[in-house]
């Protein structure tokens, strides 16, 4: 059985997942400008795997006797694209300090299966987090 302190992170994932979720797809609507083809497509394709994300942590939670969170962490649209960016990028430096503690724990609590998803979703967050910097770089 998962301890709480795990049950906790899992939801603590799951709200941030759903948070971002919302806030890339808002921001793929109201981008606007010069490069907002390239940003629009690139946040709607990430706030896709952030909800999938979210799923697959919500049906790991349930398994594991939690109960899934339905509030999302505070949502930041930002203004300009470089600000919506720069916003996602450091949304994208939380989850990968999380989801590395959560495998810590999963990985004390002998539980495998749990660090496994949470090394497959670190991987997908590393590369929406080098995503953001590159569109930075461009500006």
């Amino acid at each position: 059985m998962a301890s709480q302190k795990l049950l906790g992170l899992l939801n603590d994932a799951i709200a941030r997942e759903l948070s971002v979720s919302i806030q890339y797809m808002w921001q793929h609507v109201m981008a606007i400008g010069m490069r907002s083809p390239e940003v629009r497509d690139k946040l709607q394709d990430i706030a896709v795997d952030e909800m999938k994300h979210a799923e697959k942590i919500a049906e790991r939670l349930d398994y594991l006797g939690g109960v899934p969170t339905v509030k999302p962490t505070p949502i930041n649209v930002g203004g300009s694209i470089e600000e919506m960016i720069k916003q996602d990028a450091a949304k994208e430096e939380d989850a990968i300090q999380l989801y590395r503690k959560i495998i810590k724990t999963a990985a004390a609590e002998n539980d495998t299966t749990t660090r496994l998803l949470f090394e497959e979703i670190l991987s997908d967050e590393e590369d929406h987090h080098n995503e953001f910097t590159t569109l930075l770089e461009a500006e």
